[in-house]
């Protein structure tokens, strides 16, 4: 596992400053995670960059990616309506191949639970994600904009049947998917088709047992804590969803010139509300939370909004944001965060809102690049 290079103490400090005096508390979180909810909120494209271990009651962990997962659940255990944590320690995530990139590096951010403005809250966090990620000394930032809950509003307006709404709006944070829907063909390879389509027929005990044999009959041991029913029921949705309705060309032409905005936010806004024409209420919001956000020390200048960002973490369901460095690239990110309301609920908390962001000082520090 390959550790980041240290930056100076004064860079650091200069990068946490802007957490620390957010009046958050600080606090911690486990550092192994239980891999099946990982993969669950995440999705299986994560797997490739987790470190998996042996959790302490014999089922596989993960050593945590990030901070947003385990600080939802201390916060969820902690039982309290409302919460702000601020925390600084180390993440793990497996590099490339060849990128000689670290695997072992440090986050700094911010949680917030139960804000009752959720325009201020949202400007604010990514506000303090571009300050810090400015303290590092680089020159070279943007701040890159988006919104999970725009494509939700974009695809609602255009009336289509349930079924193939719902599942739109679940490819949005998968580019593979999202590409199957927008050509009208199947979303995963022929097999995987074929088998969900047999078990689909099946009662739900049979298909389980089918599925059984075929993993003994190909040698194979299944991993990542998921029973066979659990794979068995995913497969089955997945082959009614194959059989389910398909966007026309036309409705699939305007999902493409839809994702195609990228601009200054203000532009992008206007282009998304004259090709949709029924989304105000989906883009009041944004006018308030970008001057918040340069009243609070946001450059304007550097900002871009485009409707086709999106985080593999499919957990996120409003605004989300990265700050971006040009000598890095777009695979990167110095800083990154958005809104979560669904995580708590879905992790067995009450409903809330929830939204928070971190930092990499070992990207941010102009001297590293890491």
């Amino acid at each position: 596992m390959r550790p980041e290079t240290p930056i100076p103490a004064d860079a650091l400090a200069a990068i946490r400053a802007p957490f620390a005096s957010a009046g958050a508390t600080p606090t911690d979180a486990p550092v192994l995670q239980p891999l099946a909810l990982l993969l669950d909120l995440a999705g299986e494209a994560l797997r490739s960059r987790l470190f998996v271990v042996q959790g302490d009651g014999g089922e596989e962990a993960a050593l945590r990616t990030d901070f947003t997962i385990p600080i939802t659940r201390a916060h969820i255990d902690g039982a309290a309506a409302a919460g702000r944590y601020f925390y600084e320690g180390k993440a793990f995530r497996v590099a490339p191949p060849g990128s000689g990139r670290a695997e072992e590096f440090l986050q700094i951010g911010i949680e917030t639970y139960g804000g009752g403005d959720t325009v201020a809250d949202d400007a604010e966090v990514a506000a303090l994600a571009w300050t810090a990620a400015k303290a590092g000394g680089r020159k070279d930032l943007t701040l890159l904009l988006g919104d999970v809950s725009l494509f939700a509003a974009f695809v609602a307006s255009l009336s289509l049947e349930p079924a193939l709404s719902a599942r739109l709006k679940r490819a949005f944070s998968r580019p593979r998917l999202l590409k199957a829907e927008l050509e009208g063909g199947p979303s995963q390879g022929v097999e995987a088709s074929r088998i969900a389509g047999l078990l689909a027929g099946l009662p739900e005990s049979e298909a389980v047992a089918v599925l059984e044999e075929l993993w003994a009959l190909a040698g194979i041991e299944p991993v990542g804590g998921r029973s066979a029913g659990e794979i068995a029921h995913r497969l089955v949705e997945r082959a009614h969803a194959a059989q389910g309705a398909r966007l026309t060309s036309a409705e699939a032409d305007k999902v493409r010139a839809f994702l195609a905005i990228a601009d200054a936010p203000e532009k992008a806004l206007d282009a998304i509300g004259k090709l949709s024409g029924g989304m105000a209420g989906a883009l009041d919001g944004w006018s308030k939370r970008l001057n918040a956000m340069t009243e609070r020390g946001a450059d304007p200048k550097a900002m871009r909004l485009s409707t086709a960002f999106g985080r593999a973490f499919g957990y996120y369901d409003g605004m989300l944001f990265e700050v971006r460095s040009a000598a890095l690239g777009d695979d990167q990110p110095v800083a990154a965060g958005g809104r979560y309301n669904g995580l708590p609920e879905r992790l067995g908390g009450k409903p809330t809102t929830a939204v928070g962001c971190m930092v990499r000082p070992g990207r941010a520090y102009a001297g590293g690049a890491q």
